[in-house]
């Protein structure tokens, strides 16, 4: 698709977009939104006309980037959508919805399903005299979303009014050029949902082995397993494997110290830049020894209940962490580093490591790592331990590599929206 377009020389740059597709040379023109589209909003539904099931009712809050999030809570019933859609009319495939509140300008062109939506909340856009693809667009980034953002009203609390859109200026380039850009965009949008949907597949997937691959509260072995392992799972203390190790550090103020951290949800452990000593408030710290203990493991006290726990990459050896972060070295002929970073994923380790470990009455949540290293879990022998570590590694690794595509698809999208609109 990109070898069809061509780069503008940048004597015109302001006339037209940088990035074109070939055989189209006349300047773009201006119009206002409410000059080529109808703007409304729906009629008023009331709590009473809310039933279990039927016809979706959309809000805000069901409109996101990529469309209708599908976490649908509220319905009304047939009967009352034929009487809004013979009394007032409904929203038509081709139209576009765009959230007038809370995240402002989110988007979605609508398709054939059945639904109705809520009054202030979301803004119609029908009668549409240009190409929808094209307005739809226009308005997820680049100078169209800045308009869009930068029309809503309110001091406090900002808001997108049909008024203010209508006066919204749009830049058109002829007919045939506007659904040349929309098909262009539907396409690498169609991309980009599809590679949505394999990605959470995967991760639905690794859930479902997460749950079936370790044993259920009371069982000592796992809903599904390798050939070849029979025997029932052990019980070990986690300090069995992994064993607490300080490596005493004191910030001296004329040094340059990097730090790092622990993401939450599994996210990893990464640098987030460097101090110098006269910086740093806590003089007594740890420093990371990779040399010297190469697998070793980081939580924070305070957030490892939510995910805040993971293994150091060699990028991070030497930098420095405080007490709230305990350094632990793991003992490889014990456990399998792979095994533990899905063991620490299941609802089993965090009810026996966490929950367990949490004193009644604290005002905030910390797990110490004497608590935590001396909770009891049930592990396999070795040799399994591996076998299920390394196909959740294998399995993780396809994740970040449908991950990556997807935010280079996404990275691209933002480069063309940037680079063919005025």
């Amino acid at each position: 698709m990109v070898g069809t377009m061509a780069k503008i020389d940048d004597s015109v740059k302001k006339k037209i977009p940088e990035l074109r597709f070939e055989g189209f040379t006349d300047a773009w023109e201006q119009r206002k939104l409410g000059e080529v589209a109808t703007l409304s909003s729906s009629k008023r539904i009331h709590l009473s006309d809310y039933v279990t099931e039927g016809i979706p009712f959309y809000r805000g809050s069901e409109i996101s980037t990529g469309g209708i999030t599908g976490n649908q809570e509220l319905f009304i019933s047939q009967e009352k959508f034929d009487e809004i859609k013979e009394k007032y009319g409904v929203p038509s495939e081709g139209d576009i919805l765009v959230t007038a509140v809370g995240t402002l300008g989110n988007l979605w062109k609508v398709d054939s399903r059945r639904f109705y939506y809520k009054d202030g909340n979301l803004i119609q856009i029908s009668k549409i005299q240009v190409n929808s693809d094209y307005l739809l667009t226009y308005f997820t980034g680049g100078i169209g979303k800045k308009r869009l953002l930068d029309s809503a009203a309110g001091s406090n609390q900002k808001a997108l009014t049909m008024v203010k859109m209508r006066e919204i200026t749009v830049d058109f380039p002829s007919e045939d050029e506007q659904k040349k850009i929309g098909a262009f965009f539907k396409q690498l949008d169609d991309t980009i949902t599809l590679h949505q949907r394999k990605l959470d597949l995967l991760k639905e997937q690794k859930k479902g082995y997460l749950q079936k691959m370790f044993p259920k509260n009371g069982a000592k072995v796992p809903e599904l397993r390798f050939a070849g392992f029979a025997d029932d799972w052990e019980e070990r203390k986690l300090s069995s494997g992994l064993r607490e190790y300080t490596d005493r550090v004191i910030v001296e103020d004329d040094k340059e110290y990097y730090q790092i951290s622990v993401r939450n949800n599994f996210g990893g452990i990464t640098l987030r830049g460097s101090k110098m000593g006269n910086k740093i408030g806590r003089k007594r710290q740890a420093k990371i020894n990779l040399t010297k203990y190469p697998q070793t493991l980081i939580f924070t006290r305070q957030t490892v209940e939510q995910g805040g726990i993971g293994w150091v990459d060699k990028y991070c050896d030497g930098a420095i962490v405080t007490e709230n972060m305990p350094t632990i070295s793991l003992d490889t002929s014990v456990f399998s580093k792979y095994f533990l970073t899905n063991l620490f994923q299941t609802r089993i380790f965090y009810k026996n490591a966490i929950l367990d470990n949490i004193e009644g009455g604290s005002a905030q949540i910390a797990i110490h790592e004497s608590k935590f290293l001396s909770s009891t879990l049930l592990f396999p022998n070795l040799d399994e331990q591996e076998k299920i570590g390394q196909f959740f590694k294998q399995l993780d690794d396809t994740i970040d590599l449908h991950q990556r595509k997807l935010d280079l698809l996404k990275e691209q999208k933002k480069g063309f929206l940037q680079k063919m609109f005025v």
